[in-house]
């Protein structure tokens, strides 16, 4: 398996240039926070992300998989045996790939205090039904959730979301959709501060490709509530995103030989 390593400068015309797999590390030193993409059930992905956490060695983790209540289960001792940590996180039930797939991950960097960064099912399905700033409570406009989103980032998003549900969605579900994003970008945002003012950084990221979108995702949101903050977004691919993917670094692997997704759509 060859992996393809994209750097897209900040500065000037978009460009793209190959980084070779060794020099990756090199590119994460220096910032206090780290997000590291991934489709989900790829476990190439999952293996890169212990080898950039290997390497970073950061003084915290922030897991999209996790709530905050979850995460304050994890002992040093529950560390040691993926088994028993998995166990203790109900891992098995939550709807998320094997464990043995995330465990490399926590084991990379043993002594790094674990945050939760996803928000109760229930505060979820509120941003869906009414939105993310009623969801979210107190502090939802450090984020910027009290501000509608421009109309044409509306339509984007809503096709992103489309999109990711093959085209399968009504209309009338897809601002309820994007209120929910909105929400779980948000709550992770509010997690990586947590972990920078309780440990003082660096902060690993682990979560899903879109959440790191620069324009969207939680970069998107620590602009707004820490717009001094130095941020490094490494996106995931199964195929090449194309020069102007919202990311400033990213990876393409193998992809994973899986049933349709959309399958389940057309029956």
């Amino acid at each position: 398996m060859k992996a393809l390593f994209a750097l897209i400068l900040s500065a000037g015309p978009v460009l793209a240039s190959e980084v070779a797999p060794d020099a990756l590390p090199s590119r994460l030193a220096g910032y206090p926070v780290v997000l590291l993409g991934e489709v989900h059930d790829n476990a190439d992905h999952h293996r890169i992300q212990a080898e950039m956490v290997a390497a970073m060695q950061p003084a915290a983790l922030v897991f999209e998989m996790l709530t905050p209540d979850q995460a304050a289960r994890i002992t040093p001792e529950l560390r040691q045996d993926a088994r028993a940590l998995g166990t203790a996180l109900g891992w098995e039930a939550s709807g998320w790939p094997d464990f043995a797939m995330y465990y490399p991950i926590f084991a990379a960097a043993p002594d790094a205090v674990v945050f939760g960064g996803a928000m109760p099912r229930e505060q979820v399905r509120r941003a869906f039904a009414e939105s993310a700033a009623a969801a979210f409570g107190e502090g939802a406009d450090r984020f910027g959730l009290d501000q509608p989103l421009d109309p044409d980032d509306q339509s984007a998003r809503a096709a992103l979301q489309q999109e990711a549900h093959c085209n399968a969605l009504p209309d009338s579900m897809l601002p309820g959709m994007v209120e929910a994003q909105r929400l779980r970008d948000a709550a992770l945002a509010q997690a990586v501060e947590r972990a920078l003012a309780e440990t003082g950084g660096p902060v690993a990221v682990i979560t899903g490709t879109g959440h790191v979108r620069r324009d969207h995702g939680i970069p998107a949101a620590l602009a707004v509530s820490a717009p001094d903050l130095r941020v490094l977004a490494v996106g995931q691919f199964e195929a090449d995103p194309g020069p102007d993917a919202p990311y400033d670094l990213w990876v393409v692997t193998d992809p994973v030989n899986r049933p349709d997704p959309c399958a389940t759509f057309r029956n």
